[in-house]
């Protein structure tokens, strides 16, 4: 499939449209960048269903509830609808999902002490720390997602899910042998860029899908997403993943 859609360049959401998507935009020389050096567009298109994980980053209230929002993101309520067609597709087809939750606590405090210094107004700071302590309601994953028996929650304490001290996330995949990393949520530049960086260091196959991730602006999305394809991993749309899970999943069927 060509990335990225010259439709989706081109042509803004009609008007009607309900629900509002970021742009995705990859300017052509980065694309042109990644053929030359990887000699296909997608590199990571060959994934195996069976051993691929969809990472949905910070689905939480506290980012998609203004009432209980501190770091509230608009945007994350629109890709709901393909986080959970993007959740399906991979149960069916072998994989595993797993929900993480940004988790503040008093050991968060203590060790990340200069992140929390940084955050500003002291009294934002506290409603931002209460809203996001395990058993609040803004710590609750959002109640449009569609969460399954056989999913797994992660709580994490740092903006990525695989750096060391931050979450088990790693032990959990490694030792139910998942090598590829499909990474959704909020916010795209913050906690997703973070995750998938580290993912692909961590020596997973990484894919950032664009129309799953939310940002508070077109340019920080995009700007994640084009420091993600030129050199971490793969971009990839809802449909496209699903199109490759379901490929892939029928071609080892056959074998």
């Amino acid at each position: 499939p060509q990335w990225p859609p010259a439709s989706r360049q081109s042509q803004p959401p009609p008007q009607s449209q309900e629900r509002q998507l970021h742009q995705v935009s990859i300017p052509q020389h980065i694309i042109d960048r990644v053929v030359d050096r990887r000699g296909t567009d997608h590199i990571h298109a060959d994934l195996n269903p069976e051993t691929t994980a969809l990472i949905v980053v910070d689905l939480q209230n506290a980012f998609m509830v203004e009432e209980y929002a501190a770091a509230y993101v608009p945007e994350a309520v629109n890709i709901v609808p393909n986080v959970n067609r993007l959740a399906e597709a991979v149960r069916e087809t072998g994989g595993k999902v797993f929900w993480i939750r940004n988790t503040i606590t008093d050991e968060t405090r203590e060790t990340w002490s200069h992140w929390f210094a940084m955050s500003g107004d002291k009294e934002r700071a506290a409603k931002r720390q209460a809203n996001m302590v395990l058993g609040a309601k803004g710590h609750e994953l959002h109640t449009d997602l569609v969460v399954k028996p056989e999913d797994e929650t992660v709580l994490k304490q740092r903006f990525s899910a695989f750096i060391q001290g931050s979450s088990n996330l790693h032990e959990l995949l490694k030792a139910q042998g998942f090598d590829t990393v499909l990474i959704t949520g909020t916010v795209t530049n913050v906690c997703c860029e973070s995750s998938a960086r580290d993912a692909m260091m961590l020596n997973y196959k990484t894919i950032m899908i664009s129309d799953g991730n939310a940002a508070l602006t077109d340019a920080e999305h995009n700007a994640s997403l084009v420091s993600i394809y030129a050199t971490f991993g793969d971009v990839m749309d809802t449909d496209m993943a699903i199109s490759y899970l379901q490929k892939n999943a029928t071609r080892k069927a056959a074998e």
